[in-house]
């Protein structure tokens, strides 16, 4: 379902992985709240700012643990759409949780903007996860 204030259905991702304990209102205030920051950091439209940071954040390749022969190989693959979608907002929300700033509304603006400029951990995470793809590709063969 899209969000109720900006009729984006992102948005509505994002409020619902957020929620703790079917607490949706108060996923609702820290995203809002969030977006308020972004805007008047960045004088632009919050959704579109939380969508570029998306995208930089969502991963392109990925590993998965393929059983040839007795041996476990880390095999590099492609991440279908949905999946970037989900491990970029999971990743997004995780590291937000993670940082230092008071209320979590400045935690998530905050992320927000660093992955905006190819900075802070969710983006390190992607870069983390790319670079074992990168090191795993001699097994590419043993995708199936």
């Amino acid at each position: 379902m899209p969000d109720p204030k900006y009729g984006d259905k992102l948005v509505g991702q994002l409020i619902n992985k957020i929620m703790y304990g079917g607490k949706k209102s108060a996923s609702e205030n820290i995203v809002y709240g969030a977006f308020d920051i972004l805007e008047n950091a960045k004088k632009d439209e919050p959704v579109k700012i939380f969508k570029e940071s998306l995208e930089k954040i969502k991963p392109l390749m990925e590993v998965k643990s393929r059983r040839v022969g007795g041996a476990n190989y880390q095999v590099p693959c492609e991440v279908s759409p949905n999946r970037k979608l989900s491990l970029g907002i999971r990743w997004l929300i995780n590291s937000a949780r993670a940082r230092s700033e008071k209320t979590m509304r400045a935690r998530l603006a905050a992320e927000l903007l660093d992955a905006l400029e190819n900075r802070g951990a969710a983006v390190k995470k992607r870069e983390e996860v790319h670079r074992m793809a990168e090191a795993n590709k001699a097994f590419a063969h043993f995708k199936w």
